[in-house]
């Protein structure tokens, strides 16, 4: 249902620009918006992923610096088929995890020190599935359509403040028309984009509860992250909140959910939709317990988890008594 409603959205938006095009910019102004704009975006698209890590001060580690953490992403990986990521941990206190890379092949996931520090080993599972699910659904290259459109939809509203619109087409706009549209034409298109957002986070729900067989770790995930990342300031994502849309929960302090301008579903909808999804799939009812079930995601020989080390607690602990982290 996700993908034909992210279908829908996206042929709306490329109906939407074809039409504001024509009207406003006539048929090379609508040209040289989409080339300006599919510039722009293309060259995002082939280097999002170094540019944002670098943004969020994310370091790659790898089996020996955070071999839990490394273990859990290449079985989670190998159950999604998918190659194994390159794996990124954020020196961050707010919970939160995003993927990124133009394909598969090219992937990266990254969580905050947050998000591993706070949440049990299932819900860590929960949130990495939901990222990997990002990267088997090509989101990534969907959101860079999207932002293209809705780029080349904004440049053509500038183009009319500029030139007064395309005064050889017979559109009959008039300048009051010309002016609403400059207005209306981008604010439209960035509902569509935020829509197209949010049904790609449904579907990586639904996708990454069925890579890690456990609906309710990620709802269980869910519900904490979100209430602690609007506690938790997370400041490189409030000085560029362009990236917002990439985290599995808004950080954006200021986010309101269940609006049309949400880059994000509301919480407590996507927890809903992933009880029913447990029913469906037959899993037990209430969050995830501390202790892992057997055949989960991590009970390999490169991930099985150490004797000595409570249920509750699966990253361990030092001799001082204090949580560590599965980067050392």
């Amino acid at each position: 249902m996700n993908y034909f409603r992210t279908a829908i959205l996206l042929a709306g938006m490329t109906a939407l620009f074809m039409g504001v095009g024509f009207m406003i910019g006539g048929q090379g102004g609508m040209l040289i918006a989409l080339l300006v704009a599919a510039g722009m975006n293309v060259f995002s698209y082939w280097n999002s992923d170094r540019m944002v890590l670098s943004m969020y001060g994310a370091r790659e580690v790898d089996r020996a610096s955070a071999p839990d953490y490394y273990a859990m992403v290449e079985e989670l990986a190998a159950r999604a088929q998918l190659p194994m990521p390159r794996v990124y941990i954020m020196d961050n206190p707010q919970p939160n995890a995003f993927a990124t890379g133009r394909n598969p092949q090219n992937a990266a996931v990254a969580a905050t020190t947050g998000l591993l520090t706070s949440l049990s080993r299932e819900e860590v599972a929960g949130v990495m599935a939901h990222e990997l699910a990002h990267v088997k659904n090509y989101d990534t290259l969907t959101m860079t359509i999207t932002a293209t459109l809705a780029g080349a939809i904004s440049m053509l509203a500038n183009f009319a403040m500029i030139f007064g619109g395309n005064r050889n087409n017979n559109s009959g706009f008039g300048v009051i028309g010309t002016i609403a549209m400059m207005i209306l034409a981008p604010l439209a298109a960035m509902v569509v984009q935020m829509a197209v957002s949010r049904s790609r986070e449904y579907e990586a729900d639904k996708l990454g509860a069925e890579i890690c067989g456990q609906p309710m770790w990620l709802a269980s995930a869910l519900a904490k992250i979100s209430n602690a990342a609007h506690a938790v300031p997370n400041m490189p994502a409030e000085h560029n909140p362009a990236t917002a849309h990439m985290f599995i929960i808004n950080p954006l302090s200021g986010e309101r959910m269940d609006s049309l301008f949400s880059t994000h579903p509301a919480t407590e909808n996507r927890i809903a939709a992933l009880q029913a999804l447990a029913q469906q799939m037959g899993a037990s009812g209430g969050y995830a317990s501390a202790a892992a079930p057997q055949g989960g995601p991590w009970t390999g020989s490169g991930a099985a988890r150490p004797a000595s080390r409570r249920p509750g607690n699966p990253w361990g602990r030092s001799g001082g008594g204090e949580r560590r982290g599965p980067w050392g």
